[in-house]
C-alpha cells in the first residue's frame, strides 16, 4: 500500500503522523511510504531520518494526498485537507466529530474510509489510541493551570502547592478516567489539596486505596460536582463519553459563583467540552475569561509537548497502521477493535453517537461490509 503523511497544518501543531520507526515498519513490510518534507523537522525528526528508513520525501501535501491510498495524520483534517480526500482513501488519524459538523459533513461529502483514533477500543477495554494523548494532556492540565493562576497570566496570583504557613490551593478533577488519574498524580505531586469526581464507584475506591487521604473522592452528581468547583481554585474537565459530545457537567450559573482569578482546564474540548462557558482556543492564544475564572480550553494540548506525543502516540497506532497496509481496510474490519474505529464510510456515518448527536442516519460498519453495492445514504 502506498500511504501517506503529511506535515499537520493545525495551529501550533508539531506533532507528526509516523515517526521514522515507523514507517521502517511499514517499509520492511513492502509498503511505500511518502512523508512530506519537514513534517517532523520541528520535533528533531529530520528529512534524512525518513529517508533512511525508506520514505520518499515529498513538496507538497497535495501530491500526497493525490497518490496515496491511506493519510496517516495526528489531528483531524483541516478544511483544505478534506476537500483533498477522495472516495475510499483511508484516513487514519483523530476525528472527534461529534461536536464538529462542518468536518462531519466534509469527509461525509468525500466518500472517503475515515477511521478515528478516539474510538478504537483495546482488548481490555479502554481506548489505547487515545489514552497517551489524554496521558499527556492530563498531566499537562496541571502545568497550564498552575500557570495560568498566577497573577501575570491574569489568575488570582496563588501557588498550588501552597508555603509553610499558607494553605496550599485545592484542585478538582471531574472523571476519574486516564486524564483524570494522570492530573491527579501530578495534583498530589506538587502538594496541592485535590478533590476527585466520578460516577464510577468502584474506580474511586481504587483511587482511594491507591492514594489514601491525599486526595478526597466524590460520587459524582449536580451537587458535589457545585459544590467542589465553587471551592476550588483550579478545576480540570476530563469527562468522556466515547465518541459522543462531552456532558455540560459546570453550568454558566457555576462558573458566575466561582473565586475569581480561578482556573478552570477543559481538557474534554475536543468532544466540545464539558464546562458550559467553554470553546476552544489555540496554542498562541490559550485561554480567555468568563465573569472572572479563566478558561484554558487548547483543543490540542499534547501538541505542545509534540516531541514526547509523537512518540507515545505511534507506540499505539502503528499496530493498526500496519494491519490496514497489509490488508486493506475492509478485511482489516476483521479486528472488531479496529472496526469500532469507523467513523465515516463511503459517505456513511457508521459511529452511532455521532450519528445521534448530529443528526445522521447510522449505518453499521458490519451493514456495509456485508453490503458491496451499498452506496451514499
Amino acid at each position: 500500500m502506498l500511504v501517506g503523511v503529511p506535515k499537520e497544518i493545525k495551529n501550533q501543531e508539531s506533532r507528526v503522523g509516523l515517526t521514522p520507526a515507523s514507517v521502517k515498519e511499514l517499509t520492511l513490510r513492502g509498503h511505500k511510504v511518502m512523508v512530506q518534507k519537514n513534517a517532523g523537522a520541528a520535533i528533531g525528526l529530520a528529512d534524512a531520518m525518513y529517508a533512511a528508513a525508506g520514505a520518499m520525501m515529498i513538496d507538497t501535501a497535495e501530491e500526497i494526498f493525490a497518490k496515496a491510498e491511506m493519510i496517516v495524520k495526528v489531528k483531524e483534517p483541516q478544511p483544505q485537507e478534506c476537500a483533498m480526500l477522495r472516495e475510499n482513501q483511508i484516513l487514519y488519524t483523530y476525528l472527534h466529530l461529534a461536536p464538529d459538523p462542518e468536518q462531519t459533513a466534509a469527509l461525509v461529502k468525500s466518500g472517503a474510509v475515515c477511521i478515528a483514533y478516539e474510538t478504537i477500543t483495546g482488548p481490555n477495554g479502554g481506548l489505547p489510541l487515545l489514552a497517551p494523548m489524554s496521558e499527556v494532556a492530563g498531566r499537562m492540565s496541571i502545568q497550564a493551570g498552575a500557570a495560568h493562576l498566577e497573577k501575570s497570566k491574569g489568575g488570582m496570583g496563588l501557588l498550588l502547592g501552597g508555603v509553610p504557613g499558607v494553605a496550599p490551593g485545592h484542585i478538582a478533577i471531574i472523571g476519574a478516567g486516564v486524564v483524570g488519574t494522570n492530573a491527579l498524580q501530578m495534583a498530589i505531586g506538587i502538594g496541592a489539596r485535590v478533590t476527585i469526581i466520578d460516577k464510577n464507584v468502584d474506580r474511586l475506591r481504587q483511587l482511594d486505596l491507591a492514594f489514601g487521604n491525599r486526595v478526597t473522592t466524590l460520587y459524582s452528581n449536580a451537587a458535589s460536582i457545585e459544590e467542589t468547583v465553587l471551592d476550588a481554585d483550579l478545576v480540570i474537565g476530563g469527562v468522556l463519553v466515547p465518541g459522543a459530545a462531552a456532558p455540560k457537567l459546570v453550568t454558566k450559573d457555576m462558573i458566575s459563583k466561582m473565586k475569581q482569578g480561578a482556573v478552570v482546564v477543559d481538557v474534554a474540548i475536543d468532544q466540545g467540552g464539558c464546562f458550559e462557558t467553554s470553546h476552544a482556543t489555540t496554542h498562541e492564544k490559550p485561554t480567555y475569561v468568563v465573569d472572572g475564572v479563566v478558561h484554558y480550553c487548547v483543543a490540542n494540548m499534547p501538541g505542545a509537548v509534540a516531541r514526547t506525543s509523537t512518540f507515545a502516540l505511534n507506540n499505539a497506532t502503528i499496530q493498526h497502521a500496519v494491519a490496514l497496509a497489509d490488508r486493506g481496510w475492509k478485511a482489516a474490519m476483521a479486528n472488531p477493535h479496529l472496526k469500532a474505529g469507523l467513523n465515516v464510510c463511503q459517505g456513511n456515518v457508521t459511529y452511532e453517537a455521532v450519528a445521534r448527536d448530529l443528526g445522521y442516519p447510522y449505518f453499521s460498519a458490519d451493514s456495509l461490509l456485508a453490503s458491496p453495492e451499498q452506496g451514499r445514504s
